[in-house]
């Protein structure tokens, strides 16, 4: 007698994890081969807010709204205190680890946003200071 087997697929967030982190690695690898830093690390930042954001709106559907701005960030790597406290936080965090932007530094998170959004989340550049062109300018998720 035969027993059917059972199959098991990868999850939507799975494959989007996998397709951030080639996007990631590209995005490092990729401009380095063609000499272009600057560029390569604007674009690693941009693919690190992409990701940010997506566990932000994961934690969103969880929750039920973004972590304020005092909750920040962390609150996607360990429960949150304060107020209001998460309704249904995932014991496994939504991000194993914060990232730092390219050049070293946290990445900033203010809800609600500034920029028309429910929040803004971006790197100061590689001054590491509000405002600057070029390199030196803010990337945010209200660019992407």
């Amino acid at each position: 007698m035969h027993k059917p087997t059972q199959q098991r697929g990868f999850t939507l967030i799975e494959i989007m994890v996998v397709v951030v982190i080639l996007g990631v690695l590209a995005a490092l690898v990729v401009p380095q081969i063609m000499s272009r830093p600057d560029q390569a690390k604007a674009t690693a930042a941009r693919s690190d807010i992409k990701s940010i954001a997506m566990a932000l709106d994961i934690y969103k559907l969880d929750n039920h709204g973004y972590p304020t701005t005092q909750q920040g960030l962390p609150a996607l790597v360990s429960k949150p205190g304060g107020t209001p406290a998460p309704r249904n936080w995932n014991p496994d965090g939504y991000l194993k680890r914060l990232p730092l932007d390219p050049w070293g530094r946290p990445y900033q998170y203010l809800a609600p946003g500034s920029h028309g959004n429910a929040y803004d989340l971006y790197s100061f550049g590689a001054d590491g200071q509000a405002g600057g062109e070029g390199v030196n300018a803010e990337i945010g998720n209200w660019d992407l």
